[in-house]
């Protein structure tokens, strides 16, 4: 693999002794703490991670960071690659508590960390979860020896995502966890009556809007955030997720499994899918087993293949490998990272990735590997210079009122030299 575009070549380690740094046992409340990107993990996530922490990323009805910071009830912070610090901040403090920023909380999972001791590490086999550190080791917490801590090992099933169509896979179990943790000793707004409504498993947050709709809970609970409106004539089944802001437009179909992020707007049919946010699915045609990122716009008639003709196994593009992996799915269809858009009538075929800044147009289907910042379709692609793709990130933005700034673009130019070799695929 390239050097210039892996993510994961660290300086050689210098191993630092932590034990004469160390400070008493303490809660982990009283802590700074710190997600961390598991350098051995964010390749994988890709091109999804290009652009944002793993903490970062939305399974269930939130994100990574918003679970950790409801289940402990204090902001935490990313510790990632430092071209993406600027808009995702690391905060030290002089006692840190550092969790692996792919792991999805539990309570079972917190009150083992809370348990540690400062020479104790927590790992599931050989993943470090977490540990608490002085600063002047937190700030070299990837130069560490581990070997210097005490191994603590947590046997119990964890929620962790290592591949990108993990995020779909383990969206029902995650939308139901964190509907029970946002609702619980909460009273859920009203409903009008012109809706049906099946079974009692639902949440309506302030402003929500929905006439004309029916909403099937029996199947799996629905949250609708703060200022999401449901449009009419839209069947929704759950387990289904609504975040605040967002818009399912008419006569939608919805089918479960599926998680709507903040300011996003859907039409069409949805099964088993998660928009992390700002993106625009607004019209018809088919969205399945698949993963879209931010600022994405799928022109009239996209439509996403989930199973192959022969019902065979799926493979994804892997960023390390180069090449095509297995994924042991059945169902899986579009992975497509930050400000990707094609236009109407796009097809994408069974187990599609999409990299970030891709434009894609034109008849029939293209490659199943879209590299980031390719312009074209079935008939090739060249570059999709920057000053192109920066113009319309700026009327995007506009559109949901928000400012397309110099971080936003540092980020962008630095994915773009990143991912260079990727472009003569």
């Amino acid at each position: 693999m390239n050097a210039k575009f892996s993510l994961l070549v660290i300086n050689q380690l210098k191993l630092i002794h932590p034990l004469h740094l160390c400070f008493t046992k303490n809660n982990l409340f009283d802590m700074r703490v710190i997600l961390f990107d598991d350098l051995s993990q964010r390749a994988k996530l890709f091109p999804l991670t290009l652009t944002r922490p793993i903490a970062a990323l939305r399974v269930g009805i939130l994100t990574i960071s918003e679970k950790w910071e409801k289940y402990l009830g204090c902001p935490v912070s990313y510790q990632t690659e430092p071209y993406l610090q600027k808009k995702f901040p690391v905060k030290y403090d002089e006692q840190n508590l550092l969790i692996n920023g792919s792991l999805c909380p539990n309570s079972e999972l917190i009150e083992k960390i809370n348990n540690l001791s400062t020479d104790e590490a927590l790992f599931a086999y050989d993943t470090l979860l977490a540990i608490k550190l002085p600063e002047e080791l937190a700030k070299k917490w990837d130069c560490l020896d581990l070997s210097m801590y005490k191994p603590i090992h947590y046997k119990a099933p964890i929620t962790k995502l290592v591949f990108p169509e993990d995020i779909f896979k383990w969206n029902d179990a995650e939308i139901r966890k964190d509907y029970t943790l946002l609702t619980k000793n909460r009273t859920s707004q009203n409903l009008s009556n012109t809706n049906c409504i099946l079974g009692e498993n639902i949440f309506i947050e302030e402003g929500v809007s929905v006439e004309c709709s029916t909403l099937n809970t029996l199947e799996g609970p629905i949250y609708l955030g703060k200022n999401s409106q449901i449009w009419e004539g839209c069947n929704i089944r759950g387990s289904f997720a609504l975040c605040e802001h967002a818009q399912v437009k008419m006569g939608a179909k919805i089918y479960g499994m599926t998680t709507i992020g903040p300011h996003s707007r859907v039409g069409g049919e949805i099964n088993n899918a998660v928009i992390l946010g700002y993106t625009s699915k607004g019209h018809d045609g088919y969205l399945g087993n698949s993963v879209l990122g931010e600022w994405c716009n799928l022109g009239a008639d996209t439509n996403t293949s989930n199973l192959k003709n022969n019902y065979s196994e799926v493979s994804l593009w892997d960023y390390n490998k180069m090449y095509f992996r297995k994924t042991g799915l059945q169902f899986c269809g579009l992975i497509m990272a930050d400000h990707a858009k094609c236009s109407i009538n796009t097809m994408f075929n069974t187990g599609t990735v999409v990299g970030v800044g891709a434009n894609i147009f034109g008849a029939g289907f293209p490659k199943n590997f879209v590299p980031d910042f390719a312009w074209g379709g079935a008939g090739g692609f060249e570059t999709h210079q920057l000053t192109k793709l920066f113009e319309t990130a700026e009327k995007v933005f506009a559109r949901r009122n928000k400012s397309f700034d110099v971080t936003e673009k540092d980020i962008l130019i630095k994915v773009f030299e990143l991912t260079e070799t990727a472009r003569i695929i």
